[in-house]
């Protein structure tokens, strides 16, 4: 989980990295949109995978044997 929370923290100075250069540079807000919707639907894709693992983990069970 704290991998995941590091690569949001990338992710948000990327971001704002990106903003200032498309701010202060030429028309290519294009690629701000493009790399911010790519890794936001990664980390979607990620939070989601790990959602359902720990779905998984507590809904399937070993049987428990009579004694």
């Amino acid at each position: 989980m704290k991998k995941l929370f590091v690569l949001a923290l990338f992710l948000l100075i990327a971001a704002a990295i990106i903003a200032v250069g498309v701010l202060i540079g030429s028309n290519a807000s294009w690629y701000f949109a493009w790399i911010v919707g790519t890794a936001l639907f990664v980390l979607l894709l990620a939070g989601s995978v790990v959602w359902f693992d720990k779905q998984d983990e507590t809904t399937a069970k070993p049987p428990q044997r009579p004694d």
